[in-house]
């Protein structure tokens, strides 16, 4: 739900809850000031950060109250894009004794404010998420969650607790409050394609980012600054960039799958800072009732570019580039997108205000394990099953973590050499 609709929803019942003097949350009248704190100050923290400013816009009392970084330059440069930001000068209140640097910055941060972001790498999030839930403070955090089937149970439990605590979590899969998407999801479920039989999902793009070792950075910082391209830290790009994609196929066919085939590898790229990334990978997804899904992920230079999905069913199909549906129900959803960066905060805070919580983390916990099952397959050459893939003993994060220790680089996946764990 959302736009006018979803807010006079949330407005009726937020009225109708403080009547019956059933309203506990402590921003619910709308009068404190939401103190937001941000962990992870990279661009898509400082983006956040900006955001959720754009979506209080005059309507929601928030502050951006603490910041929190592994790095002080990453946080220096937020600090100054916040600051300065149209849409978050207004709103920024970052003293300077709530500015925390170093691997234990997201406790301090957690501790000053109301309301966390976390757009740490990937593999930070299950225990910050425990964290942040542990605390009863409301959540954002970037997509995925997790980056393999340990850290996929954590922050499954971490749902559970969210929602007896009546916490609000939104996660970073913006199509989930994209108008588009929300009203073509209506009509699929309202049967406008008839039973969903298939379909394609497609993340492939050009060469990421990658950067060359400075010789004062250690082992740890090392894979750190370049942590787009190392399991423990990223998942992968099938994991990082993909979900998307594939959240949207669980959200259309209202399931997750049960089995996934994939391959994938390295074609083009080389280097060390790459660590064990793969530029490539196409996975068979089966669902439950015999529907198959192909995902299709790459980031290599100099090829078609292609980010869209496809849900075909027995009575027409969906392509997501301009909302449009063929066969028996042949239309175009025309709607103004807006920014959906800023509709998800923008949900986020109204269920706030409103002691209406919106709980996404269980939802995406199985997006995030459906690109994680992907991977699996990938790099072992095994089919693998929704129940391995969850089960899996495989916890990819460090033991112990030290910003000036040595850590080796982990092997490069191989198919058919690599186990599954």
């Amino acid at each position: 739900m959302t736009g006018p609709n979803r807010r006079t929803f949330l407005k009726t019942s937020s009225a109708a809850a403080a009547g019956l003097g059933l309203m506990s949350n402590a921003h619910a009248r709308g009068n404190d000031v939401i103190k937001v704190g941000v962990v992870g100050c990279g661009g898509r923290g400082t983006g956040a950060a900006d955001n959720i400013c754009e979506a209080a816009g005059t309507t929601y009392n928030i502050k951006i109250h603490a910041l929190g970084d592994i790095f002080e330059d990453h946080l220096k440069n937020c600090r100054e894009s916040v600051k300065n930001s149209q849409n978050s000068k207004e709103k920024y209140d970052v003293a300077d004794d709530r500015c925390f640097v170093g691997l234990d910055a997201y406790k301090k941060v957690i501790d000053c404010c109301d309301l966390v972001i976390l757009a740490t790498p990937p593999g930070f999030r299950p225990g910050h998420i425990e964290a942040v839930v542990k605390a009863g403070k409301h959540l954002f955090a970037e997509k995925p969650v997790a980056v393999d089937g340990t850290g996929i149970r954590r922050v499954i439990a971490a749902a559970e607790e969210a929602k007896a605590k009546k916490l609000s979590v939104v996660v970073g899969t913006q199509r989930r409050h994209q108008p588009g998407y929300l009203e073509s999801m209506k009509r699929i479920h309202d049967g406008a394609i008839g039973e969903i039989n298939g379909g394609q999902v497609y993340w492939n793009q050009g060469a990421i980012w990658a950067n060359k070792r400075q010789p004062s950075w250690s082992d740890v910082e090392y894979q750190l600054r370049n942590w787009y391209h190392f399991v423990w830290l990223c998942g992968d790009h099938i994991v990082e960039q993909h979900v998307h994609n594939l959240d949207v196929a669980n959200w259309a066919i209202g399931a997750h799958p049960v089995r996934a085939v994939g391959m994938g590898g390295r074609q083009t790229l080389a280097g060390p800072e790459l660590g064990q990334s793969y530029d490539h990978f196409a996975v068979d997804y089966e669902y439950p009732n015999d529907v198959h899904l192909m995902s299709m992920c790459r980031q290599i230079p100099g090829c078609e570019n292609n980010v869209s999905e496809t849900i075909v069913g027995t009575k027409g199909r969906f392509q997501s580039g301009g909302y449009r549906f063929s066969g028996a129900n042949k239309e175009r959803v025309r709607v103004q997108d807006g920014n959906a960066y800023v509709h998800e905060h923008t949900h986020l805070l109204e269920s706030i205000v409103a002691g209406q919580p919106l709980n996404e983390l269980k939802q995406v916990a199985e997006s995030t394990l459906t690109a994680i099952m992907g991977r699996m397959s990938a790099y072992t050459g095994q089919a693998v099953t929704w129940e391995q893939a969850l089960e899996s003993k495989l916890d990819t994060f460090p033991k112990s973590l030290d910003m000036k220790g040595s850590m080796a680089e982990p092997e490069f996946p191989r198919p058919g050499v690599t186990e599954l764990i």
